[in-house]
């Protein structure tokens, strides 16, 4: 459990950086944040979110889905596919505009077409080692994807995390939702300000940032709905300040 594991500051993830970061963490931040994962475990499963097919599938993947729904996303994968534009080399190659009307069941398919191919211009740079070019130093590695057109924090840190299996925890609208009616929103409500807080409150393994957003966004579509959260029968309802709330109405 992990909940144990940040208890003790030892265990599996004994590294001493990560103790020092658990112990100057906020302990309820740390207790909620531990017992939620705990929780959602039990409750769901593992996810087992990884890469597609590829790394660079998945990066793919991650440009695409931008504002929609990964089913938009599996029908344009299965077309590039098709058309044989689902590698560096091809995107570079395809005219924009027919890249644009095979995304066009993601949506701003134009937008995304000129994302695409930047992309695969800048892996170009890096001489489409992609392999090569996530190893580097995180920061760096970071640095590099948010200076790439359409690259933005949310994609940036989906792809160091899902794709070159770096220990950087993604932040998205449910996850921000989900922190927030917990009632452990960090001070500066900004991306790196709640990027740190599970930093500084969560062993630094991959294993566990891919666990533990795939469990955020499943809470998500099941309790913690954008417009009315369905706290009956919510599984983290006892260590959520509004699903506590709602329980007292």
């Amino acid at each position: 459990r992990l909940t144990r594991i940040i208890q003790r500051g030892s265990g599996a993830y004994a590294r001493p950086a990560m103790r020092r970061s658990l112990a100057s963490a906020e302990p309820h931040q740390r207790a909620v944040i531990a017992g939620v994962y705990d929780r959602l475990m039990a409750a769901y499963g593992p996810e087992g979110w990884g890469p597609a097919d590829s790394a660079f599938e998945m990066i793919v993947g991650a440009i695409l889905v931008q504002a929609v729904a990964w089913r938009n996303v599996e029908g344009t994968m299965g077309k590039l596919k098709e058309a044989g534009a689902l590698s560096p080399a091809a995107l570079r190659r395809i005219p924009e505009t027919e890249l644009a009307q095979l995304c066009y069941s993601c949506g701003y398919h134009n937008a995304k077409a000129r994302k695409l191919k930047a992309f695969a211009q800048r892996l170009g740079e890096h001489g489409d080692d992609l392999e090569a070019w996530l190893a580097g130093p995180v920061e760096e590695v970071r640095e590099d994807l948010l200076s790439t057109h359409g690259v933005g924090p949310e994609t940036a840190d989906s792809i160091l995390l899902y794709a070159a299996g770096r220990p950087v925890f993604v932040i998205d609208a449910m996850t921000r939702r989900i922190v927030d009616r917990l009632g452990i929103a960090p001070t500066q409500r900004t991306y790196g300000g709640y990027q740190r807080l599970f930093a500084a409150n969560l062993p630094q393994e991959t294993a566990v940032f891919n666990e533990y957003h795939a469990l955020l966004v499943a809470l998500a579509k099941r309790h913690c709905v954008k417009r009315e959260p369905r706290c009956g029968g919510c599984p983290v309802a006892e260590l959520c300040a509004t699903g506590r709330a709602r329980a007292d109405v």
